[in-house]
């Protein structure tokens, strides 16, 4: 007997009426369908390191990998040799001093840890303080998770800090969190002792928990700092730390978070529930990688001066102005007013140059006047780039 059709009705969790698909998501799909289309298009989009670790690194996890007994399920809160290359990195290149078996807790990247310290700390109702722009990720997992997100500007004009006259005029009653991002992506600004004093102080004051996301510091960066390093800032404060933009280590997908016992603690409860510990050798590996000296740094950012020149030469070329004094692995640059729309500049660009820049709409509407080039480009490719940006303009 044939079986009449039948439509189901299933519906999605009302939680995915707030967010979207990741921009970067949907674009790269639509410029991999013009690369297999044979347009060769140039991508200045993601943040994604194109050069290798260091070659210790990698020899560690070749030859850890050939360890039989080293295969099998790793602690939740990370193996001692990393926590301790960790603690050991942080008092070398930050001066901060950290407890290696209970306020560092390794994570599989910081989106993991975003999502685990909001679902640590905040309740569905409650809110958390969004920088606008910012990083996308701290608005849809918050949204996903059911808090309210409370945006707060960052301007040119402002040195792209936060304003905390303005800060202090919202009613703050149920924000458990503020996330904060320097050195700043997407606009370059820099950390400064100042700044995160500041923003201590407003914590302590309001009974909230920064959490200062701290990927770029090693880029393009004379001197970095941690939020950790101010006096009283483990009692209200987090860090966010990855190998993936400072060691190229993306692919590897290894961070930490470090702060006071009590919130790690609280952290580890959810994290243990949802994921198990990383693979031993590149826990192992990873840890060789922090113990790379200034040389290797050096010779990092080394390359990225070089494509910063280029990628100067295109905001020069679009008629963009920029800060020359920015930090990080992206160049942020404000479009000629002759533009109505970021999206019409990026769009001319990619279908007619077939070269992919990301609109800064994406970062919030704070961004909707930029447009920010990555640095994450072999020079030649760069290079060629601003040839075929120079001949869209004739």
């Amino acid at each position: 007997m044939q079986k009449e059709n039948q439509t189901y009705k299933i519906s999605p969790a009302n939680r995915l009426e707030g967010v979207n698909e990741y921009y970067f998501s949907k674009k790269l799909k639509e410029v991999a369908e013009m690369n297999a289309q044979g347009l060769d298009v140039i991508s200045l989009g993601i943040g994604s390191p194109d050069l290798p670790p260091s070659e210790q690194t990698i020899d560690i996890l070749c030859k850890e990998a050939q360890n039989p007994n080293g295969h099998g399920y790793q602690p939740y809160i990370g193996i001692p040799e990393l926590r301790k290359s960790f603690a050991n990195w942080y008092k070398k290149w930050y001066h901060v001093d950290l407890n290696f078996q209970t306020e560092i807790q390794p994570l599989i990247g910081s989106k993991e840890g975003i999502l685990h310290v909001t679902l640590a700390f905040v309740n569905p109702g409650e809110q958390v303080l969004v920088p606008n722009p910012g990083y996308p990720t701290y608005t849809s997992l918050s949204k996903l998770l059911g808090a309210e997100v409370v945006n707060y500007d960052l301007k040119e004009d402002n040195n792209w800090e936060p304003d905390f006259n303005q800060l202090e005029q919202m009613d703050l009653s149920r924000v458990k969190l503020m996330w904060v991002n320097y050195p700043n992506m997407p606009t370059g600004a820099n950390a400064s002792i100042e700044l995160y004093q500041k923003l201590i102080d407003f914590a302590r004051k309001h009974h909230i928990v920064i959490v200062n996301d701290n990927p770029y510091s090693f880029i393009l960066n004379d001197n970095p700092i941690s939020i950790l390093s101010i006096e009283g800032a483990k009692d209200c404060c987090i860090e966010f730390n990855s190998m993936s933009k400072s060691h190229n280590m993306p692919g590897w997908r290894i961070g930490m978070l470090a702060s006071n016992a009590q919130f790690v603690e609280w952290i580890l409860k959810v994290k243990s529930n949802i994921d198990s510990g990383m693979y031993r050798a590149m826990q192992l590996a990873a840890a060789t990688a922090l113990e790379a000296e200034a040389c290797w740094y050096e010779g990092n950012n080394n390359n990225y001066r070089k494509r910063r020149q280029l990628a100067e030469q295109i905001m020069d070329e679009l008629g963009c102005t920029y800060d020359e004094k920015q930090v990080g692995m992206f160049v942020w640059g404000k479009i000629p007013s002759s533009y109505n729309d970021v999206e019409v500049l990026t769009e001319k660009i990619l279908h007619e140059a077939r070269v992919f820049i990301t609109p800064g709409f994406i970062f919030g509407t704070n961004g909707a006047r930029y447009i920010r080039i990555s640095l994450c480009c072999k020079d030649h490719k760069l290079a060629e780039a601003l040839e075929r940006i120079k001949l869209l303009k004739k």
